[in-house]
């Protein structure tokens, strides 16, 4: 144990003497009330230079590693109680079920619309770049293909069973449809007995309050945990990773830029009629956390605090989509990768694929959008499901694992976002975006300017 110990110290000391001096600076800066999303920029660019600088000398960033990882775990902590409360507190706020049907279609409408867009988007990049061509791998040997859950499996897993056990083993989805059911309940018994249901709604309301306000504690550790996180990562991936598999990191990069721009700066333009710089302003805190954390779950509670804070979007619409993006909303993940990998799968092993195949990839890729929301590693079950329904090897996934990770950043940021754009979407469409607030205020609050 000694030794352990004493190897710790010696292998990692500049690794945990970097993180408390920045963690010092970063201190100051928010001392002296320097805005949230500023010091969260500053983060990510400091953690940049010292991956850099780790890696080209190559020094361990075990100790900087772990410090990501505990802003990481701190704000997965909050996932299952904040899907659970939320959902039940935006549906058992609502006056009759019809309003619940409508922003539900509404939501899902968009989620899938705009995975539909991203899916095309990613095939128009790659068959224009060839991320494929002049790619020579071998497929490591202990590369074993992901499992395509049946339909019957999928089903299954989004059914909840045992609710404590759902929220014990991660289950997102069995939950929140848990919660829907109780929300529904709550809905019925109070339009005939308001009373039998008022210590119920109370309780949810005071569950809502504290859990936003532990909220508001973690999310005050972003700037720190992006820094260790963007540290860790930049230090991981060396410039050799970079050029071997560079043209499928430029191809996804390029597909999700103009996912981005065109079609959210466009839905936030022409339908919801707000200026988009002004809407990439208030949101970027959402995608950095999401592009260093590389988890929409991770990045729900800062989504959230955006969506309500800073995009004056109701609590109620956002208590409700938010979590529900966090769950089934893969406009990157299942749109634009997808797609990717296909045609980057088919060109390394000489595959022609034609117009009918083209159609198959886009409607699959929604279909598989749906069915995984249950299932960890979405990515990886909706490009299986993608390559198996084009009759393509499994193996095209294996080749593009060493950068995957690299990918994955812009993926989440790419859904986080989409999230940000639906709430936004439909609050609009249902009268509860306060137009007035998102054009006057700073762009900062009370919550993301406060210290720790």
């Amino acid at each position: 144990m000694d030794n352990n110990l004493l190897s710790a110290i010696e292998t990692n000391w500049y690794g945990f003497v970097a993180s408390i001096f920045v963690f010092a600076i970063l201190f100051l800066l928010a001392r002296k009330r320097i805005g949230f999303g500023t010091r969260v920029l500053i983060g990510l660019g400091i953690g940049l230079i010292a991956g850099i600088f780790f890696q080209y000398f190559d020094l361990e960033t075990k100790a900087i590693s772990t410090f990501g990882s505990i802003y990481v775990s701190l704000i997965r902590m909050l996932v299952i109680p904040l899907v659970f409360v939320l959902v039940l507190n935006s549906i058992s706020s609502l006056t009759n079920l019809e309003y619940l049907r409508k922003i539900g279609i509404k939501t899902f409408a968009w989620f899938l619309g705009t995975t539909g867009i991203a899916s095309i988007i990613g095939l128009s990049v790659a068959l224009l770049f060839n991320p494929g061509q002049g790619i020579q791998q071998d497929v490591p040997a202990d590369f074993a293909a992901r499992e395509i859950p049946t339909f019957s499996q999928v089903i299954l897993d989004l059914v909840p069973s045992n609710p404590v056990n759902e929220a014990a083993t991660g289950k997102v989805v069995p939950l929140l449809i848990f919660a829907i059911f109780l929300a529904v309940a709550i809905i019925k018994i109070g339009s005939k007995k308001p009373e039998a249901v008022k210590p119920v709604r109370d309780l949810i309301e005071s569950l809502t309050l504290v859990l936003h306000q532990v909220v508001k504690f973690i999310i005050r550790l972003t700037p720190y945990g992006v820094f260790a996180l963007i540290a860790g990562i930049t230090a991981r991936y060396g410039w050799e990773t970079l050029q071997e598999l560079g043209s499928v990191i430029i191809t996804s990069y390029v597909a999700m830029i103009i996912h981005f721009v065109l079609i959210f700066g466009g839905l936030v333009l022409l339908v919801a009629k707000v200026n988009p710089i002004r809407f990439l302003r208030k949101i970027y805190p959402t995608i950095t956390v999401a592009f260093t954390t590389r988890s929409s779950y991770a990045t729900l509670p800062v989504n959230l605090e955006v969506i309500t804070k800073r995009l004056h979007v109701s609590p109620r619409i956002a208590s409700f989509i938010a979590p529900l993006g966090a769950s089934v909303n893969f406009n990157a993940c299942g749109g634009i990768w997808p797609a990717i990998v296909a045609v980057f799968t088919a060109q390394v092993f000489g595959i022609d694929l034609n117009w009918t195949d083209y159609i198959t990839l886009v409607l699959v890729s929604i279909i598989s959008s749906i069915g995984v929301a249950g299932v960890p590693g979405p990515a990886v079950i909706s490009t299986t499901v993608v390559l198996t329904a084009l009759g393509l090897p499994l193996e095209g996934i294996a080749i593009v694992a060493g950068v995957e990770a690299l990918i994955d950043m812009g993926r989440t940021a790419v859904n986080a976002t989409g999230t940000a754009v639906t709430a936004l979407l439909v609050a609009n469409s249902e009268g509860e975006f306060d137009r007035e607030a998102f054009n006057s205020d700073d762009d900062e609050d009370d919550i993301l300017l406060s210290t720790v």
